[in-house]
């Protein structure tokens, strides 16, 4: 295994430093005081549409896809330092470049499961960045930890598909250019195998019956620069025949497909956002003094950034590992690592945040610091693409396999 980056990341990885510090770090205090500002606070402020527009002059657009038929090509160990670096600043980096759930995983879908009409009328666009989309799987009703649990039903009616059913926190519904939703939902619902009772459709926003009810927040925050996380109600929702992603009672198959390429990436951006929380841990270590020295001086201080550089290196380098193996042997023959770098990076990631807000005192807490908005990226993503526990689980059940008689 070697992890050095080759030519070509390198020469990405210096111009998208560049495009960090010149064009999406001085954004940020824009982008918030625009969005508070403007009539929809859901829309892209114009320092957004900005920001795009020089990502792409740059040729800093659509790094995240491995298809070079679509994407740039990169393979996803070249990808990791790239995505890393867009973690710094999660809420902006990854909508400038045009690499930001939940269309990074709905592109990847289209691209590997859609029919030609629906990647000429919805992917074509998404990688243009002319719209935005959402992925509708979990439900306020069910334990949707379990994906085989959901209960909203995709049912045939002649040349059409009837929805009907609830979702929640479906990122990025609130944004007016979210134009798709790609729906799980059951249409064998009795089937004996239960992981082939789910299938996926394509509902456009403006479908009669399909309602966004209410923006959902986490922790308090609503993320309104990625478009927030709706709820949504689907009434006698009617879609063509043709809007159904592969085929009937592939649902489930598509969405494992789907899920891991998105953790790998949650996970890579998690290492970017680690590495901003221990920069501001030691910039205000050595600005502040407590009990007559500096912070920097205290022994706790010390073991905190000691321990927080541990953690980055480790968890950097079994990342590292997770794209070389998909890379070489596939998403399958990488399930092991991707489930442990799910469980390890955001919980790492959280304690590493949590630290970092503990020694700014109030200003952790505030709006003044990125800290608080970052802690509770973090923390979501421990229930994101699946809790901790589910993949615990399995990843414990596969270990014991190898003992069982």
């Amino acid at each position: 295994m070697d992890f050095a980056p080759d030519a070509r990341t390198e020469e990405l990885r210096e111009r998208l430093l560049a495009f960090m510090a010149g064009h999406v770090y001085p954004a940020e205090p824009v982008a918030a005081a625009q969005v508070a500002g403007q009539d929809d606070p859901w829309a892209h402020p114009p320092v957004v549409h900005e920001l795009r527009a020089e990502a792409r002059r740059q040729g800093l657009w659509n790094l995240f896809l491995p298809d070079d038929t679509y994407g740039a090509g990169l393979t996803n160990l070249q990808y990791a330092p790239l995505a890393e670096i867009t973690g710094r600043s999660p809420h902006l980096a990854p909508l400038a470049l045009n690499c930001s759930a939940p269309d990074t995983g709905n592109m990847e879908l289209l691209a590997q499961f859609g029919s030609a009409e629906q990647r000429r009328r919805w992917l074509e666009p998404l990688l243009d960045g002319g719209i935005r989309s959402a992925f509708a799987m979990t439900e306020p009703g069910v334990a949707s930890s379990d994906a085989t649990n959901v209960e909203t039903r995709i049912e045939r009616d002649g040349d059409s598909y009837v929805v009907n059913g609830r979702k929640w926190y479906i990122s990025g519904a609130m944004n007016p250019d979210c134009a798709v939703f790609i729906v799980m939902g059951k249409t064998d619902p009795h089937g004996a195998d239960v992981r082939r009772q789910q299938s996926m459709v394509l509902v456009p926003r403006d479908t009669p019956g399909l309602t966004v009810r209410r923006a959902m927040q986490v922790y308090g925050f609503e993320d309104r620069l990625h478009g927030g996380h709706a709820e949504i109600v689907l009434d006698d929702v009617r879609v063509p025949a043709a809007h159904l992603i592969g085929e009937e009672g592939g649902g489930f198959a598509i969405a494992q497909a789907r899920l891991g390429p998105g953790r790998i990436h949650h996970c890579m951006r998690l290492i970017g956002m680690a590495e901003r929380a221990i920069e501001l841990m030691c910039r205000r270590a050595v600005d502040r003094s407590a009990f007559g020295k500096e912070l920097a001086r205290q022994g706790v201080v010390q073991t905190w950034i000691a321990d927080a550089r541990v953690s980055v290196e480790q968890l950097r380098l079994l990342v590292l590992k997770t794209a070389w193996l998909m890379d070489t042997v596939g998403n399958r023959g990488a399930h092991t690592e991707i489930q442990a770098i799910k469980i390890a990076v955001p919980r790492e990631v959280v304690g590493i945040l949590d630290r970092a807000v503990q020694l700014h005192g109030a200003a952790g807490v505030s709006q003044d610091t990125p800290l608080a908005e970052l802690w509770a990226g973090a923390r979501t993503l421990r229930l994101a693409d699946g809790p901790d526990e589910v993949h615990q689980r399995s990843l414990a059940l596969r270990e014991l396999r190898k003992y069982a008689a």
